[in-house]
């Protein structure tokens, strides 16, 4: 039995090495007719990217203005953006102000404001303000609500072959990142939990930038040592319980 987990972890382990190679092979046979490949594209040959990356970080965050935020390109506006999401969470945690009430009372103000001048300009002969007629555009709404309906469908398909027990390892690990989630919930308030995603957008694709290769090795060899502990468990384990509908990949 051990013999034949050990054997069936290292058939992975290749495929997992040459996965990239058998690719690049395939796609240089028609680079002959084509213009040359990317000078990213060619330092990354035969490379394990994260994700299955193949295009500059500046690139996979949609390059731009809000690329360049996120990694420091334009310093100044960075700074400006952490700086102010920095200062209204020390704002709401030190004032123990919540959100909801901070936009009922600003909406609040922004009414009456509004309400007193234009009642008030008969009298000081000024004329009233302009309040522009906002709509939404319905194309706007509809393309929204079909990104949205193809989201919903996907997860619904995914939790449907979950409770249908159709797939054993995407039920452990659905459950798997529940249960991470819950932890790090219970840890910190919403809003402190925000203000970290917030700020994890502003540190790690700086620093998986500076030092891609290094991160790209240690997530590939996390990778490999993933797929042959799930080998492991599937041949020992999860192969032994008597599912209807299982399937194996």
């Amino acid at each position: 039995m051990a013999g034949e987990t050990e054997s069936f972890t290292d058939k992975i382990e290749e495929k997992f090495h040459d996965h990239n190679s058998d690719s690049d092979s395939y796609s240089d046979s028609d680079d002959d007719s084509k213009k040359k490949p990317s000078a990213f594209a060619s330092k990354v040959k035969n490379v394990y990217r994260l994700f299955g990356r193949d295009r500059p970080v500046h690139k996979v965050l949609g390059g731009g203005k809000p690329a360049d935020i996120l990694l420091w390109r334009n310093k100044r506006c960075t700074g400006m953006a952490l700086g102010a999401g920095t200062a209204l969470w020390v704002f709401f945690e030190l004032m123990q102000y919540h959100l909801i009430t901070l936009a009922c009372h600003l909406m609040i103000l922004s009414l009456a404001a509004l309400f007193l001048w234009s009642n008030a300009s008969v009298f000081i002969h000024k004329s009233p303000l302009q309040i522009p007629h906002i709509q939404i555009p319905q194309e706007c709404v509809l393309e929204v609500a079909s990104v949205l309906r193809v989201e919903i469908n996907q997860m619904l398909t995914v939790l449907r072959d979950i409770g249908t027990g159709r797939d054993i390892k995407q039920f452990l690990t659905v459950v798997a990142g529940l249960w991470v989630i819950s932890v790090i919930g219970s840890w910190f308030n919403f809003l402190t939990l925000f203000y970290l995603f917030y700020l994890s957008l502003f540190t790690l694709p700086l620093v998986y930038e500076k030092h891609e290769d290094q991160v790209d090795a240690m997530a590939e060899k996390a990778m490999i040592e993933i797929k042959k502990q799930y080998a492991v468990l599937d041949a020992k384990v999860l192969s032994q319980i008597p599912i209807a509908g299982f399937k194996k990949d």
